[in-house]
């Protein structure tokens, strides 16, 4: 019997050696340490400013509250905080399809500069609004003008940077390389909180609720200039080139070829999206505001834990990230969500018990395992699509399903805690999430280490070109999937 599996198993990489195209040593792509590491830092800057704008919201959700909805109190003002937070997510799909399908069109570099510079000035724009207290119920209509624009542009910005890092390092350390995307946005989350953090203290309640507040936003337009800076010097990334050189007319799939054609792959990444927004926003953009309006903290004390905790992640997510390289992406993902659902409860009553040592014990166990996923993802995500597809339908997918899950995730928890008065909600929202996450994995394919669906073998060194022509199954191991779906649409066209 095992023989006969053996064999089995011989037969068909013989098979696949012969349904394979020919691999030429040209076809392969010898990536650049130089480009390589200006993508990394362009997109991580890029990626910090947009989520320093949501650091900075997220850490001052109580004082926006006060500020933009001073009729409201406790726990409902916060809802309605967060409502404002979540509504924004309504045009990120929009933005999504928009920019996504731009950049399978134009190239990668060129959208990325736009949807950043948008970002900036919206961010910049919610420091300058007046409050209630002056102009009314317009200060909250124009505070949710800018909240959409910054969706809009975040549409196409996250599952750009994501698209360009993958096809800009070498397949062997995408994974490291990408988690530095992350890095940036915990970075972003730091800079936010810190800044938060250090006005609080500095000029006390009454200060920051009058104007305090705003220099935060202030701030967005220059690290926004940074960044901008960084991405007009950057060349485009390798996969997209071989592309236009592959097919001069560059005719990337529609919207609907997308739905059509790569509905599995949108499917799984719809719902490695749905944890992976729940557990992210929860932690990051949820537990600030937790730690203050429901459980009592002093808003600095809060902040200060959450800023400790964010800068122990950083070397996680980067350790996470070198370790995925070696041993697969879904591995540590599973582990994550498992650490979740076994540690959560336990978690969040630590948080709950109001003494600091236990208060800081429960956040790191629940950073811990966001890091197992915080490294992973800006490397999984970009390998479940084909190249010329790539940015438009992860852009699609990414969007519509953090929209419906990852934004809402505060204004859900806030509002189910106000309704129930149990203060773990929380913990038994992400249980539930990373139960649906761990089924998910499963019908996911490693490609850690593997070449991009659709896109020809990326190395780091020129000595690593002969190992992967001597193997060429393996280096277009998507190749058969790739043909089912050329199949396909020649019969649709026929």
């Amino acid at each position: 019997m095992p023989n006969t599996r053996r064999n089995s198993q011989l037969e068909r990489q013989k098979r696949i050696k012969k349904q394979a195209p020919k691999l030429n040593k040209e076809d392969i792509t010898v990536v650049d340490k130089k480009v390589m590491k200006r993508a990394v830092v362009a997109t991580a800057v890029g990626n910090a400013t947009e989520w320093f704008d949501f650091g900075i919201y997220s850490y001052l959700a109580v004082t926006i509250g006060q500020v933009f909805f001073p009729e409201m109190h406790g726990p409902l003002q916060l809802v309605y905080t967060f409502a404002t937070f979540a509504v924004a997510f309504i045009v990120r799909p929009f933005g999504g399809m928009f920019f996504g399908m731009l950049g399978d069109r134009l190239g990668r570099k060129k959208i990325l500069s736009i949807t950043l510079v948008m970002m900036a000035l919206a961010t910049l724009s919610i420091g300058l609004i007046p409050s209630y207290a002056s102009i009314g119920a317009t200060a909250p209509i124009l505070l949710l003008i800018a909240r959409m624009v910054q969706g809009f542009s975040t549409g196409g910005e996250y599952s750009g940077a994501m698209t360009f890092v993958a096809e800009s390092t070498p397949d062997k350390r995408r994974g490291f390389l990408a988690s530095g995307l992350e890095v940036g946005t915990l970075t972003g989350f730091i800079a936010g909180s810190g800044i938060v953090t250090l006005l609080s203290a500095i000029l006390g309640p009454e200060n920051m609720l009058a104007w305090g507040w705003r220099i935060p936003f202030f701030i967005a337009g220059p690290i926004g200039l940074i960044g901008l800076y960084l991405r007009n010097h950057l060349e485009e990334t390798p996969a997209f080139e071989a592309l236009e050189k592959a097919n001069k007319k560059n005719e990337p799939g529609s919207i609907k070829d997308i739905f059509v054609y790569h509905w599995r792959s949108l499917l799984i990444a719809f719902i490695i999206v749905f944890f992976y927004n729940v557990v992210d926003y929860m932690i990051l953009s949820y537990m600030p505001s937790h730690l203050t309006a429901v459980l009592g903290y002093g808003q600095t004390r809060g902040l200060l834990l959450i800023l400790v905790v964010m800068l122990i992640m950083i070397p996680i997510v980067l350790t996470v990230g070198y370790v995925s390289d070696r041993i697969g992406n879904l591995r540590i993902i599973r582990g994550g969500l498992l650490g979740l659902i076994f540690l959560s409860i336990p978690a969040f009553l630590f948080i709950g018990s109001g003494h600091a040592w236990l208060v800081f014990l429960g956040l790191i166990i629940l950073a811990i395992c966001l890091a197992c996923l915080l490294g992973t993802m800006p490397s999984l995500l970009p390998s479940l699509f084909f190249t010329e597809v790539r940015y438009g339908a992860l852009a699609i997918t990414y969007n519509i399903s953090a929209s419906l899950f990852g934004g809402t995730t505060p204004l859900i928890v806030a509002w189910l805690i106000n309704v129930t008065g149990n203060r773990m909600v929380p913990a038994y929202y992400l249980v539930a999430t990373c139960l649906i996450g761990v089924v998910a994995t499963y019908f996911v394919k490693e490609t850690a280490g593997r070449p991009l669906r659709g896109s020809p073998p990326a190395v780091e060194e020129k000595h690593e070109i002969q190992e992967i022509l001597e193997e060429p199954a393996e280096a277009l191991w998507w190749q058969e999937e790739k043909n089912k779906i050329d199949k396909k649409t020649e019969g649709s066209d026929g």
